[in-house]
């Protein structure tokens, strides 16, 4: 069934205004900041929830035309402050996902990372062990169609950055879960590419 031209507006607009949820006041859920938009613009109950897909193409607008100035250096600090952690858990074989990767992060956004062990005690250890106060949590990541896994979670602050560290098996490195933006396999970037993407920039 076509959507109308209305219908296809409040699509958009809702967009817009979780991608400016998102980016200016640091709500990391797209679903949470889709709701949270149609509430604003007296939609709640709307069918015409946008893709993430779109809610990301409008935060790359949004940061493009009202966060240009800052964008830049945000996103390489965010970067370099990500492969000092890569290092610093460079036995893990860590990582990089999200929105640091992708280029959508804004100033609220944590550097996210994967890492690879045969336990998540020996990140408990490491972390005790460096003398680094940290928070654990779960975190539910999508495989296939319907199998949804939950895997420990460490946060911590890197000075004022905050880090999160999603812990999987080491033969986890195989298969990444999916995406919530597109539902691919989310991309994962190694230390090598990191180091890549700065140098472009």
């Amino acid at each position: 069934m076509k959507q109308s031209t209305r219908d296809q507006q409040m699509r958009v607009r809702i967009a817009q205004e979780a991608a400016r949820l998102i980016a200016d006041e640091g709500i990391k859920d797209f679903h949470a900041a889709k709701r949270k938009a149609a509430q604003r613009l007296g939609a709640p109950d709307t069918r015409n929830m946008p893709r993430n897909q779109e809610i990301e193409e409008a935060l790359l607008s949004h940061q493009r035309l009202f966060q240009a100035d800052t964008r830049a250096d945000n996103l390489r600090n965010l970067r370099l402050a990500a492969l000092e952690a890569m290092r610093f858990f460079g036995d893990f074989r860590p990582r990089l996902v999200g929105p640091v990767l992708a280029g959508t992060a804004g100033a609220h956004a944590d550097v996210s990372l994967h890492l690879f062990a045969d336990t998540p005690e020996e990140i408990n250890l490491f972390l005790l062990e460096a003398g680094i106060p940290f928070q654990t949590s779960q975190r539910r990541y999508r495989f296939a169609r319907d199998e949804w896994l939950e895997f420990p979670t460490f946060r911590f602050l890197a000075g004022e950055q905050p880090v999160e560290l999603a812990v999987f098996p080491r033969e986890g490195r195989r298969e990444a879960p999916r995406s919530p933006v597109d539902g691919r396999p989310m991309r994962r970037a190694d230390l090598a590419e990191v180091e890549s993407l700065l140098d472009e920039s």
